[in-house]
C-alpha cells in the first residue's frame, strides 16, 4: 500500500438525474467475490437496449444500505437516461436527486482502500459531513470500455455531502 498515495478531491454539484440498468443486492463479502463485477458486464452487453441513454461511455455505480447498520447493500450499475419510456426486460430505474458530492478520481496502480480513505479525511477535513439522502452513500463513474474484471481499475468516486 501506498502511504503517500495522493487523491485530488473537489467538490462539485450534480443536478437530479434518472438512469436504467440493472440492481445489485448482497453482502461486502459476496461484493467482493465478484458479484457486481458480473452485473457490470451484463449491463455493458446490453447497453444498446437502453433508450435515450446520455454519457454512454460511462457506467454508474450506485451504492445504497440495504438495511441501514447491516451487512449488505444495494448496487445498481446504470447508465443515465434522457428521459424513461420504457424499461428493457429485467432492468431498473433510479431517480437521484440534485446533490452536492465530494469527488476523487482513483488512477490505476491506486489502492482503492486508500482512495476511500482519503476522500472521507478530506471530506472531514473542508468541514463537511456524509448526507445520505435516500440511503446513497456513494457511487462511482467508470468508463464504459473498462474491463469489470481488472485488478486495477480507475474510476471517480463521488460521495454526497453536506456543509456541518
Amino acid at each position: 500500500m501506498n502511504i503517500d498515495q495522493r487523491n485530488e478531491a473537489a467538490v462539485t454539484k450534480k443536478p437530479a438525474f434518472q438512469a436504467v440498468g440493472l440492481k445489485w443486492e448482497g453482502t461486502f463479502a459476496e461484493a467482493g467475490a465478484g458479484g457486481i463485477r458480473a452485473v457490470q458486464r451484463t449491463l455493458q452487453e446490453r447497453l444498446a437496449e437502453i433508450p435515450y441513454a446520455i454519457h454512454a461511455d460511462t457506467m454508474l455505480g450506485l451504492s445504497y444500505h440495504a438495511v441501514p447498520g447491516g451487512d449488505g447493500f444495494i448496487h445498481f450499475a446504470v447508465v443515465e437516461v434522457e428521459r424513461i419510456e420504457e424499461v428493457p426486460e429485467g432492468m431498473v430505474t433510479i431517480s437521484v436527486p440534485a446533490l452536492t458530492y465530494a469527488a476523487c478520481s482513483h488512477r490505476k496502480g491506486q489502492s482503492i482502500d486508500q482512495s476511500y480513505n482519503n476522500i472521507y479525511a478530506w471530506i472531514k477535513e473542508q468541514g463537511y459531513s456524509e448526507y445520505n439522502p435516500d440511503h446513497l452513500t456513494h457511487f462511482e463513474q467508470y468508463p464504459m470500455s473498462q474491463d469489470p474484471y481488472t485488478d486495477d481499475p480507475e474510476f471517480m468516486i463521488m460521495i454526497p455531502v453536506q456543509s456541518e
